[in-house]
């Protein structure tokens, strides 16, 4: 498999026959994430994200997913210290389960079958010992690997719910195009774009049957925590180095700026 995913390099399946000997030592360091800037967010995250992460939509059409932004410029993530380290409180799903990853054999995904697999390229993957092993002397899967599975197969279940969470969205007419521009203290500028916002007077206006759909399916709170975490744009710019005054300017004119959600290590 070719660098996918934002962050893999080269994901393979995992087999005891190439990954016999192998150990994994996850959650020390997140250098492979110093070039990302915004990585996918699942809704059970919501209430633990939106309290330092700015919650936004990325991707176009029928792949608009929720994501965290981690950095207001191109291939800068100010949430991984010099040393490599995560300084947020939260670590977002997306980065907990790497350097594993699931592969589908089908487009259509009520179909499809998964395969685990792990980016080889990974500085924590070794046959030294280090970390968790993959499998034990008789070959079989260790407790490691099984709770790696879980924790992907209870990521694809919250993937399945947060895609069902968009089409809502889209469907009731509430994602519209934002762009925010930051002015620094060292007066460069910089302007952050290609993200859709929930426009607060299109939430308004929705009908009574629509308003209760979104009550019944959780949805309004997650919709609250999402605009909720848009004050977080300027605390993460101030990460760069210094205060910043923050102008956010859609351009439709938006009205308002497992244990899976736990941040420990799958």
């Amino acid at each position: 498999m070719s660098k996918q995913l934002l962050i893999y390099e080269r994901a393979v399946p995992v087999t005891r026959q190439r990954h016999g000997a192998w150990s994994v030592k996850a959650g020390a360091s997140f250098e492979f994430a110093r070039s990302v800037n915004s990585v996918p967010l699942m809704v059970a995250e919501f209430p633990n994200a939106a309290a330092e992460y700015t919650i936004v939509f990325g991707g176009a059409e029928d792949e608009i997913i929720p994501v965290a932004l981690l950095g207001i410029r191109d291939s800068e993530n100010l949430y991984v210290s010099d040393s490599g380290t995560w300084t947020g409180t939260y670590v977002p799903a997306f980065l907990r389960r790497y350097p594993f990853v699931f592969s589908s054999d089908n487009a259509n995904e009520a179909d499809a079958t998964f395969t685990l697999c792990v980016d080889e390229e990974f500085s924590g993957c070794n046959d030294e010992g280090r970390g968790e092993r993959l499998f034990d002397a008789d070959g079989e899967r260790t407790q490691y690997l099984q709770n790696v599975l879980g924790f992907l197969q209870a990521y694809q279940v919250q993937f399945q719910r947060t895609k069902l969470f968009v089409k809502r969205l889209q469907e009731f007419g509430l994602l519209e195009p934002m762009q925010a521009q930051f002015t620094l203290r060292s007066g460069q500028r910089s302007t952050l774009s290609g993200f859709s916002v929930v426009n607060r007077e299109r939430l308004k206006a929705l009908a009574p049957e629509q308003l209760a759909e979104l009550m019944q399916a959780d949805e309004m709170e997650l919709v609250y925590l999402h605009l909720a975490s848009l004050r977080n744009l300027t605390p993460i710019a101030e990460r760069i180095g210094g205060p910043v005054d923050a102008a956010q300017a859609a351009e439709t004119a938006p009205s308002s700026p497992a244990d899976f959600e736990t941040s420990g290590n799958a």
